[in-house]
């Protein structure tokens, strides 16, 4: 079985384990860490190692449990990602690195034994996901920084400006997104962006509007 990143959505299986996750944004080339605990999810990973390492990462509709049991409603669209780096932590636990490849579209779940949900997927939408650096053009990168020093100043954390410069845009802002405090609902909108620069253009206006929410917060108190 070949181990090679899939390179476009013609290299993807059909069927995919689906991980229920709310609030856990993977985007393409971006690496998301991940405790498996549960027996379901640690079978999973199991029945992935044991296949082509490829999971479905998805948010359940209801956002209110953290992954939900059972058949609940989950979101149409998703990410797959690639297990890049797996540890054993004691018994029956990992520890795993899923790093995205593109999202795909839920066409249907199957009815399966495992005690992890699959269903069956199409990234035929995202082929541009596979391309690292598509639609960096489009993003206005000192706007995008602007907001991320100002971002940095708001929430009081420091920056590596020297890794930042080196980093292309893309990955740059797939990996604020991911990493940016906003909700489940907020992540599905990023996640579903039509282009790079409408994501980005999102998580500005995300950024400018928690700002002025604090602002305001911290004038009342004056």
């Amino acid at each position: 079985m070949s181990h090679k990143r899939p390179a476009t959505p013609a290299d993807l299986p059909v069927n995919l384990p689906v991980f229920p996750l709310s609030g856990a944004l993977l985007l393409p080339f971006s690496h998301r860490p991940l405790n498996i605990f549960e027996p379901r999810y640690v079978e999973m990973i199991d029945a992935a190692l044991s296949g082509n390492r490829l999971i479905g990462l998805i948010q359940p509709e209801d956002t209110s449990e953290e992954s939900p049991r059972g058949r609940t409603p989950l979101q149409k669209i998703g990410t797959i990602g690639r297990l890049t780096h797996w540890e054993e932590n004691g018994d029956g636990r990992y520890f795993v690195i899923l790093e995205g490849l593109s999202r795909f579209e839920l066409i249907s779940e199957l009815t399966v034994m495992t005690p992890f949900r699959q269903a069956v997927i199409s990234a035929e939408r995202y082929a541009l996901d596979f391309e690292r650096a598509y639609g960096e053009d489009g993003v206005d990168r000192e706007r995008f920084l602007k907001m991320m020093r100002d971002y940095a100043e708001f929430a009081n954390f420091d920056l590596n400006w020297d890794e930042i410069n080196k980093t292309g845009t893309a990955d740059l802002v797939n990996f604020c997104c991911m990493v940016s405090p906003y909700g489940a609902k907020e992540k599905q909108v990023l996640l579903e962006a039509k282009s790079l620069e409408a994501r980005a253009e999102t998580l500005i206006a995300l950024a400018e509007f928690e700002m002025a929410k604090g602002d305001n917060a911290s004038a009342q108190l004056n």
